[in-house]
């Protein structure tokens, strides 16, 4: 079932107060608005299973966790209204819930420019071999290098929505011309036809792209070999758009200049994982669009979509969840 994006979800009775669970994680969210509006309830993965049929809203606050996905499928009434804390919603969605009336949104909006700059802030760091000055620093070693002007090149953001339309306005006012290839061919975005040859001809790979069917394990053996041997590669969309292995052969026979990873397959990346050491790979800890006050701005959010719902008016941000992203971008 596909809700529409622009679609109220059902309001709560006006006898009551809705009951709204948070799936939590530290620190909790700021819900001090929502006093005596709401009854606010909270549950961790042990005992969301319990919980959920008592619930009228539910806030993925923990946003890295799989406890939705694996407690939906269970009896009793469901939650009218999911809201997951993130961008992604691969980390809940289930049969279940994709065939349920249940309306999901997600934090669309909150990202877009930290994770844009921190695009342009790994381009950059990559052309002038910054990771080399910090360790020839740490070394007290002194030696003149030449860099890469990023004025002139060209990027292939993959991803249309609002992160991948950031990554792209950032980029071009840098100097860099970009293509955008998103699901489907219209005007200023490329479709999936274009992306091989894309992929040829740029300096600069971006996967800002949702986790979906068609996404998963897209940048493989045979896209990195597509790649020239000087262009760069980053992944800040989610971690499966990429086959591992096939990065790391690609980087190890230097079939490709470099590769930055902010969102892997296994998170956190354990310690004796072999990504740590990769030539030519940066490797961060998830936190591209974790800027200052991120999570105040995602409780402001759900704040004002709670407002709205309450008040019956439409909810913003709603996922099609059959696609798995929010539609019209």
């Amino acid at each position: 079932m596909t809700t529409s994006p622009s679609a109220p979800a059902s309001t709560p009775a006006p006898t009551s107060l809705p009951t709204l669970l948070v799936l939590d994680a530290e620190p909790l969210p700021r819900l001090g608005r929502l006093t005596g509006r709401a009854r606010v309830e909270h549950a961790d993965a042990t005992t969301l299973a319990e919980r959920l049929p008592h619930a009228d809203v539910l806030l993925v606050w923990d946003f890295t966790s799989h406890a939705v996905r694996e407690a939906w499928p269970g009896g009793g009434p469901r939650p009218r209204w999911v809201h997951t804390a993130s961008a992604g919603v691969d980390h809940l969605m289930c049969p279940e819930l994709a065939a349920s009336d249940t309306v999901v949104t997600n934090a669309r909006g909150v990202f877009d420019r930290p994770i844009a700059e921190y695009v342009a802030a790994l381009v950059l760091a990559m052309a002038k071999d910054l990771p080399t000055t910090l360790r020839l620093q740490g070394e007290r070693i002194w030696r003149h290098r030449e860099s890469t002007r990023v004025a002139g090149t060209r990027a292939c953001v993959v991803g249309s929505g609002p992160i991948g339309r950031a990554v792209v306005s950032t980029l071009e006012a840098l100097g860099i011309s970009t293509a955008l290839v998103g699901r489907a061919a219209r005007p200023g975005v490329h479709g999936p036809e274009d992306l091989d040859r894309l992929l040829a001809g740029a300096d600069w790979v971006v996967a800002a792209a949702p986790l979906t069917d068609d996404t998963r394990g897209m940048f493989d053996a045979r896209r990195f070999a597509l790649i020239r041997p000087s262009a760069r590669f980053v992944n800040v969309g989610r971690g499966p758009l990429v086959v591992e292995d096939d990065l790391v052969e690609a980087l190890t026979a230097r079939r490709i200049g470099g590769a930055a990873l902010d969102v892997l397959n296994h998170e956190p990346l354990a310690e004796d994982s072999a990504l740590w050491e990769v030539p030519g790979l940066i490797v961060s800890p998830h936190m591209s669009g974790d800027t200052i006050g991120w999570r105040d701005d995602l409780g402001t959010q759900f704040v004002e979509l709670f407002e709205s719902w309450a008040a019956g008016g439409p909810l913003a941000n709603v996922v099609d969840k059959e696609r798995g992203y929010v539609p019209g971008h």
